[in-house]
């Protein structure tokens, strides 16, 4: 079950908040929101992370994939999505929160944060220009893939829904494929 404090906070105040909190924090909206992830939600996203590490390895140039880092999106949003891709490398801040959106974010489904993932935080990246966004839905068993069609595009102008028995691609990753039958297998 996500915590979650009443009153709306800095990206500052979210800094000291958090220092000793122990499981993941978001700071969403201006709102500390804490979540201890379960067995299902780590398991999609290792085979994830997983999946696009080996694509990244695979050729240079490729940029690269982590699991969550802290994306200071503007003085109320600091989000830490489950796995995400920089495709380039000049991109990532090294030391500190991450000043730029990833090129792709992944979101996978936990019951205390989902409604935020295909909400508000849904909304905020789309608005700081994301694009690309895999909403993970491990109850359904699909993907629903947000996209711009391309880079001048003001929001999310594509959307797909991938099967479990389906192959996840994207036109940012050539080559990779992801057989989502390797994420839901549980």
């Amino acid at each position: 079950m996500a915590m979650t404090l009443p009153r709306r906070m800095t990206v500052e105040e979210f800094i000291d908040a958090s220092a000793g909190v122990r499981e993941p924090a978001q700071l969403i909206d201006g709102v500390l929101v804490v979540s201890q992830p379960r067995f299902r939600h780590q398991d999609a996203v290792a085979s994830i992370l997983v999946a696009l590490s080996a694509w990244c390895d695979g050729a240079s140039g490729r940029g690269a994939v982590s699991l969550p880092l802290d994306v200071e999106l503007d003085d109320h949003n600091v989000y830490g999505p489950d796995v995400l891709w920089y495709g380039d490398i000049a991109d990532i801040e090294m030391n500190g929160f991450q000043q730029r959106v990833p090129d792709l974010a992944v979101e996978v489904r936990s019951p205390s944060t989902w409604h935020y993932d295909v909400g508000v935080k849904r909304q905020t990246y789309e608005r700081y220009g994301l694009p690309e966004l895999w909403l993970v839905d491990t109850d359904a068993g699909e993907v629903r893939v947000l996209q711009r069609s391309g880079p001048d595009v003001a929001g999310f102008d594509v959307e797909l829904k991938v099967g479990c028995d389906e192959v996840l691609t994207s036109p940012q990753l050539p080559g990779f494929e992801l057989p989502l039958s390797e994420v839901f297998r549980l």
